[in-house]
């Protein structure tokens, strides 16, 4: 890979910036285009880590172009794919390769999947999103009304969807297995990442990384190579901490099989709350309103309680378990507590089973995914919006799914106000934040021990109107030159 200067690096950037365009969508070819090799054209939008692991899922089809803003993150996938066309900014990507792109993968770091992937569906491109789907509410009911209008073939990319075990649960709890389930329980043992951190020291950039392509739409603030790679789930201005992280596996049985919708209630908790930085352990808690009854559910739906565990925190071991069972299988775990018994799994929805010991037989109503969460969204692309048999985790499903997940973050973040936030899913808001409430946060701990005596100097910020604070945690107010597509 060829080595090229801060001056070059920068001074490309902005040429790229400055370039970019969106085209109409009706000077794009229709959707359901099949390529005349029958393959698809794949576009990689953050190609180190995960994103290389996708890609290399995917190779049987044409993989045409990578984007990364940090190339030295990304040589390994850039030399796996040699003929890709390799992009620093994927607005440039967009601008000079739309006519050739007929999907787009996007892995980069969570505050920059909605603004990647909601243009790339403004153009006609299918999108496959790793979770969080988005960053904000707000993205993620965009992203569900974009996919819709445009008809576009959508993936979230979180596995356990495309999986067997996930069948087997939903099948259970619909053939009124347990009962009806009034409480939920949910944990993971992330974060595995720095957590409860405060701002580190600005340090140089390296010159294999574009920093202002990386932070994109979020705030300006110096470098510090403890924000990326992969680091940058723990930061409040580009990740969802291990709630966002890890929830996204964990909860989506519980959405999936409890046919849930908006909460009405949201309260959070969590060690020491920081401005820049997820806590070190969170406990959230979400109420559901009754649902109507699915026709493929025997099970009714009444109000449900959610509760949520991260950090080492995890419930209580109901009555009657197993000893010497882990609680944790695979990261984490989930505890359906139904009138009639209790089902288990862990993350990913992997290996469930019932607290009494007892193994339904029940008839199989859902479809199995047999090539796999990423390719079977390679074959959903292919296939003509009027006939296209839906994936596991459309952004139909995954938008408001992952509503739920950053509902968690709004909870934690708000919890200074110490009270259960009503939440208006269909206008996007709490209505009992008052206008005249504010809340302080903490900048940095301040805690020293000298001499063996403790000495406590939090740093707080100035008093912030919630009601405006937590608007701006709903829909970000992102930094000047990077917009969304509009609300359809």
């Amino acid at each position: 890979m060829k080595k090229i200067s801060r001056r070059e690096f920068v001074g490309g950037a902005a040429v790229a910036a400055a370039g970019f365009t969106i085209l109409p969508s009706s000077v794009i070819s229709g959707l359901g285009h099949k390529m005349p090799s029958d393959k698809l054209n794949i576009a990689g939008v953050g190609v180190g880590g995960k994103g290389f692991g996708l890609m290399r899922l995917m190779q049987s089809e044409n993989i045409v172009a990578l984007c990364d803003v940090d190339w030295r993150y990304s040589k390994s996938c850039f030399d796996y794919f040699p003929n890709a066309r390799k992009y620093w900014d994927w607005r440039k990507m967009y601008d000079e390769m739309i006519n050739d792109i007929d999907a787009v993968v996007v892995a980069t770091s969570d505050h920059t999947h909605a603004i990647v992937a909601a243009h790339a569906i403004t153009l006609g491109k299918h999108v496959y999103v790793e979770k969080p789907l988005t960053h904000t509410v707000y993205e993620s009911r965009l992203l569900t009304r974009l996919a819709d209008k445009y008809r576009v073939a959508t993936q979230m990319g979180n596995q356990g969807a495309s999986g067997e075990d996930l069948g087997t649960l939903c099948e259970w709890l619909w053939n009124d297995e347990i009962g009806e389930v009034t409480k939920v329980e949910a944990f993971t043992d992330r974060p595995i990442w720095p957590q409860g951190l405060a701002r580190p020291r600005p340090q140089e950039v390296p010159d294999t990384l574009n920093w202002d392509l990386f932070l994109g739409p979020a705030p300006e603030r110096p470098y510090n190579e403890i924000y990326t790679p992969w680091n940058f789930r723990g930061w409040w201005d580009f990740g969802t901490g291990a709630l966002g992280d890890m929830a996204c596996h964990i909860l989506h049985p519980v959405f999936k099989g409890l046919q849930l919708g908006y909460p009405t209630k949201a309260q959070g908790s969590s060690t020491l709350l920081l401005q820049d930085s997820a806590p070190q352990a969170e406990k959230v808690r979400l109420v559901f309103p009754e649902r109507p009854q699915n026709p493929q559910s025997r099970m009714a739906f009444p109000e449900v309680e959610i509760t949520w565990y991260d950090g080492g925190l995890r419930p209580n071991m109901p009555d009657g378990w197993p000893a010497g069972r882990n609680m944790n299988d695979d990261g984490g775990g989930v505890l359906f507590h139904g009138t009639k018994d209790t089902l288990i799994c862990g993350c990913y929805s992997r290996r469930p089973w019932l607290l009494s010991g007892r193994i339904p037989e029940v008839p199989k109503t859902l479809r199995r995914v047999e090539a796999g969460h990423e390719m079977d969204w390679v074959r959903a692309c292919k296939e003509s919006p009027d006939n296209r048999l839906e994936t596991a985790s459309p952004f139909k499903e995954a938008g408001p799914f992952n509503e739920m997940v950053v509902m968690g973050v709004l909870a934690v973040r708000l919890q200074t106000l110490n009270k259960e936030l009503l939440w208006d899913g269909q206008n996007m808001q709490f209505t009992n934040i008052t206008d005249d409430e504010s809340l302080r946060i903490v900048i940095e701990d301040g805690f020293q021990i000298t001499d063996g005596h403790p000495t406590f100097d939090k740093t707080m910020t100035d008093p912030l109107n919630a009601k405006a604070f937590a608007q701006e945690l709903i829909k970000h107010n992102y930094r000047e030159g990077w917009e969304l597509p509009p609300m359809p």
